[in-house]
């Protein structure tokens, strides 16, 4: 039996998220400033999901676009913001700047769609609907990046729907326990990350390695967590970039690259452990009685992947393997990929 819906209160908050991307959107494009330096630098995007491994559970999708602006197009408030910022060190030597805003939707849900009363011990359905504001500072061999996040949880996410919808399209097993997904509430999270260009060399006709550690933390809803890790590339041309772009709560990764030649990629491999104070979608919401189940306090994760870009176009593909994340959940690493593409002009 499929759900019913409610669609005016459900769709309400979603659809002021929604707005707001389109008049910031619009001001942006619009400015003066904007339309005598061509707009956007790049515009980006990104798409998880579990299909890549087979699977249909738990983090099962997610999608994401935006774009970034560079240099002198960063607006002078937020060049005045990075110089109180205290984590954006050097004063004497200010770095590129960039700032970036994303509009996403993560979708959650059981290992079992087909359960119209899912099972209580199992991850909950969930889904998130967000924007995301951040503003990087890159100094070559370091970028720091300060991020704020504004969104919905619950059916003004509309991942009931999307997922509903897709999974009629491509004939997929129908979910079936989209009632029992956590409640409406709004989310606001702030994170700050740090990438360091540790070790670097050459390996001779054109290619090139090197290794990237990095930290960071992020305090709010849905999540509260610190983390930390490394990503080695290696690459023929190999562009100035820290990697591939992921999705929240993923290290961020690279939205923007510099190419060395016309032509250029790499192979990478990461690790990344996070330390988790919250996670509404394991935990819980904050204000409201919903689902939860017993989450685990860390989750590491082992990406591995490629890149390749042709003049201000990048592609590159990552797969994900990210440990148990509660308890009850099945043994063994769950599995995902990533795709991203970038264009820059």
């Amino acid at each position: 039996m499929a759900p019913s819906y409610r669609s005016v209160p459900r769709i309400r908050p979603a659809i002021s998220v929604i707005a707001v991307t389109a008049l910031l959107a619009g001001s942006l494009a619009s400015s003066p400033a904007a339309a005598e330096r061509g707009g956007v630098d790049a515009l980006h995007f990104e798409f998880e999901n579990d299909l890549f491994a087979g699977e249909d559970r738990y983090y099962t999708n997610g999608v994401r676009a935006g774009w970034t602006r560079r240099g002198e197009r960063v607006p002078p408030w937020l060049q005045d913001v990075a110089d109180f910022f205290p984590l954006f060190v050097d004063r004497e030597e200010r770095g590129r700047l960039k700032t970036s805003v994303h509009l996403a939707q993560n979708m959650y849900t059981p290992e079992d769609i087909e359960r119209e009363q899912p099972d209580p011990d199992d991850r909950p359905y969930a889904g998130w609907l967000y924007l995301n504001f951040s503003l990087a500072e890159d100094h070559g061999d370091r970028l720091d990046r300060l991020q704020v996040t504004l969104g919905t949880v619950g059916p003004a996410s509309l991942a009931d729907r999307t997922q509903e919808t897709v999974h009629d399209l491509t004939g997929a097993p129908d979910p079936r326990g989209w009632d029992a997904q956590i409640g409406n509430e709004l989310t606001l999270m702030l994170g700050y990350e740090r990438q360091l260009r540790g070790r670097a060399g050459h390996l001779g006709g054109g290619w090139d390695w090197d290794l990237t550690p990095h930290w960071g933390a992020s305090i709010g809803s849905p999540f509260t967590f610190a983390n930390a890790g490394a990503i080695l590339r290696t690459g023929r041309n190999l562009p100035r970039d820290f990697g591939p772009p992921r999705i929240n709560p993923a290290l961020s990764g690279s939205h923007t690259f510099e190419a060395v030649d016309t032509a250029g990629g790499y192979l990478f491999a990461g690790v990344d452990t996070r330390l988790m104070a919250y996670d509404l979608f394991l935990d819980g919401p904050l204000f409201r009685d919903g689902p939860s189940v017993d989450k685990h306090p860390a989750v590491g994760e082992f990406t591995a992947g490629v890149v390749f870009h042709w003049h201000g176009v990048r592609l590159g593909y990552t797969h994900v393997w990210r440990s148990r994340e509660f308890s009850g959940q099945d043994t063994g690493a769950a599995e995902f990929g990533s795709l991203h593409a970038t264009w820059q002009f």
